[in-house]
């Protein structure tokens, strides 16, 4: 299975990777592992690199070690939630980084095997846990929330204009018996939507799922701690290249970035002055999107919404004694 998947704008992604890692142990942090299908990529074609995996899914790590044994020590895997990158580096005595890469939202694996709840196409336990082996199910969040809670995941995270009214039959329907699996949810989900609200925007559930999902994991509020982070970990001629699939998630990537290239000269300055450019540019365009050719081998590419960004100037920490270029 993980060699047959391949990740959505691999090649753009590797081409927006590849100047940073053009020499000697740059390392990139490939922030959500998954299968292993992009540090494959960068591994084979940047010689020169090494990669620290990072994912918080067990089950995907270890798939993801076996796919990348065969580049023997230029690879490290390692089990952590992406907000946790400083003390991922810190652990690995790397002071930075010459890339970090996130490919956001839920993986193919995840998706494929039913067990975990993700999908909406079979019946299942409702788990849509990453990290399996902690933390609150959505069943959890279906059982216990009250009706305003649910309705807000609802509606900020699935973007779904009926999640009041999906929330109080929630509610209504939990008191006869707990949710346990995602057919039920399914069947009710159907029941609340209108029909005319069902014949557009794809499977009724799927918005639902999205909201419970990213509840579930904390995914906004992981993010909100990772980018900052990311961002300051490389290095000059570094690079942050980030693969969203929701409009919240790429407002927030858009926002850090646009904060990190934001001169602070006031605008009726005819000049800047020396070392008071940013310290950092955007590589993409806005963001870039999938072409038709992608969307129609892969369908998850509909969403995605592309950005990158370089470091071009040392800061403070950097001019004060750690290396230039990438990670020793």
């Amino acid at each position: 299975m993980a060699a047959r998947h391949v990740p959505v704008l691999l090649d753009r992604v590797v081409a927006l990777l590849e100047p940073a890692l053009d020499h000697p142990d740059a390392v990139l942090v490939d922030a959500t592992l998954g299968l292993g299908g992009h540090s494959e990529a960068v591994l084979t074609r940047c010689p020169l690199a090494r990669v620290v995996g990072v994912d918080r899914d067990p089950q995907a790590l270890a798939m993801s070690r076996e796919r990348l044994a065969p580049f023997g020590d230029r690879f490290t895997g390692v089990h952590a939630v992406y907000d946790e990158i400083p003390d991922v580096l810190a652990d690995l005595g790397l002071p930075e980084v010459a890339a970090v890469l996130f490919d956001l939202g839920v993986s193919s694996m995840q998706l494929d095997l039913p067990e975990r709840g993700f999908a909406y196409a079979v019946d299942a336990p409702l788990d849509m846990r990453m990290d399996g082996s902690t933390g609150p199910t959505a069943a959890d969040v279906l059982n216990t929330y009250s009706a305003a809670e649910l309705a807000r995941i609802l509606k900020q995270y699935g973007e779904e204009r009926m999640a009041r009214r999906i929330a109080d039959a929630v509610v209504r329907e939990r008191a006869k018996e707990p949710f346990t699996s995602s057919g039920r949810l399914v069947e009710l989900l159907y029941d609340v939507i209108p029909a005319p609200a069902r014949r557009t925007g794809g499977h009724p559930a799927k918005r639902t799922f999205q909201a419970l999902r990213m509840e579930v994991n904390d995914e906004l509020r992981v993010l909100e701690r990772a980018m900052p982070a990311a961002v300051e970990a490389i290095g000059v001629g570094g690079r942050v290249v980030v693969e969203s699939y929701h409009s919240l998630e790429d407002r927030l990537v858009k926002r850090v970035f646009a904060d990190a290239t934001r001169s602070t000269v006031p605008d009726d300055l005819p000049f800047v002055p020396e070392g008071a450019e940013p310290s950092y540019r955007l590589v993409t365009r806005g963001s870039e999107l999938a072409d038709e050719g992608e969307i129609e081998e892969n369908p998850r590419a509909a969403s995605v919404r592309l950005r990158a960004i370089e470091r071009i100037r040392p800061s403070d920490r950097s001019r004060s004694g750690t290396s230039g270029k990438g990670a020793a």
